[in-house]
Order: C-alpha cells, then structure tokens, then sequence
C-alpha cells in the first residue's frame, strides 16, 4: 500500500490529498529515509510524519485495506 493511502486509512492524516503534499513537501520519512508518496509500506516501518514542530513516530503494524475507526487504530503503534 502506497504512504499516502495508508496515513489516509490509518487516520493520522485526514485525506489522501493531504498526505500526498506532506510527502512531496518532504515531511515523511520512513527507517530514518525521506520518502515520496508512491512509497510502500511493509509491515515493521517506522514512519515519522512532522507535523509543524512536533514530529510524530509510528510503527506499522498491519497494511490492510480497513475503513473502521476500530480497524484503523490497529494498524500502527505510536512511538513518540
């Protein structure tokens, strides 16, 4: 699954439009690497998205294609 799709999916970040500019603005990086938004995720990436000042880190957990607020709280454990 494509970065964008999944911060959509995931709900870290509300839109699809949204997180494709956060990754060409060169805000998500993935294993300590800047990333487009065409990257895709493996299940054990860290992903750590800047959202102004303060970063947020993430691990991934699952990549399943999941659209319940239940089922997206399981697809990622916050790091910091």
């Amino acid at each position: 699954m494509r970065i964008d799709k999944f911060l959509k999916v995931s709900r870290l970040i509300k839109r699809r439009t949204v997180a494709n500019e956060v990754a060409d603005a060169g805000r998500i990086s993935v294993n300590g690497r800047e990333v487009k938004a065409s990257y895709q995720v493996k299940i054990g990436d860290e992903i750590e998205i800047m959202f102004g000042t303060a970063p947020v880190r993430v691990k991934v957990l699952s990549v399943d294609n999941v659209n319940t607020k239940d089922g997206a709280r399981e697809m990622y454990t916050v790091i910091e």
